[in-house]
């Protein structure tokens, strides 16, 4: 099933998102709905809050062919290395802006089985894993940038949070 994106502007994207206590066959399903989603759209990641979906979960394919589906994220090191990098976001189209990053991370998070995974991520996966760990915070990528490109893409912003409203009925 193709889920519709949330955009800027919904308040699904800054809720409160709760921890999965059980890893059943409705969280797979929906799992593989998002991969299928985030496919659709030539994504790399995808979180459930951009579903609509307030869980901890996501997932991303920063290599194409390679899945991994993220339950109840969380970090254990940072690299002392940020680097600047280019991001954008299915639910803020349009807009791309560099964020500062750690460069690699220690993490821990339960797969799709409900097994705990404990793993050393590196330069697209990391960058993808911080960037969808974001969004279970209610944080968008425009959240992290620099103030003066900040003030750049305000208008646009301001534009497409109204038209999000607008189709919200709000």
């Amino acid at each position: 099933m193709i889920y519709e994106i949330k955009t800027y502007g919904d308040s699904a994207l800054r809720g409160e998102n709760k921890n999965i206590e059980e890893v059943d066959d409705s969280i797979k399903e929906i799992l593989d709905s998002m991969v299928e989603t985030m496919r659709n759209i030539n994504g790399v990641g995808l979180a459930a809050p951009q579903v609509g979906i307030n869980l901890k979960m996501f997932v991303m394919e920063a290599e194409e062919g390679i899945i991994r589906k993220i339950i109840n994220p969380e970090f254990i090191q940072y690299s002392e290395i940020q680097i600047d990098h280019e991001e954008g976001c299915l639910s803020v189209p349009g807009i791309y802006k560099k964020v500062k990053r750690p460069e690699s991370l220690k993490v821990r998070y339960l797969n799709e089985n409900g097994e705990s995974i404990e793993e050393e991520l590196g330069e697209s996966w990391a960058r993808v894993f911080q960037h969808e760990s974001d969004h279970l915070e209610g944080i968008l990528f425009v959240d992290k940038i620099a103030p003066v490109a900040k003030r750049l893409v305000s208008k646009k912003l301001l534009s497409m949070k109204k038209e999000t409203l607008k189709k919200l009925g709000k």
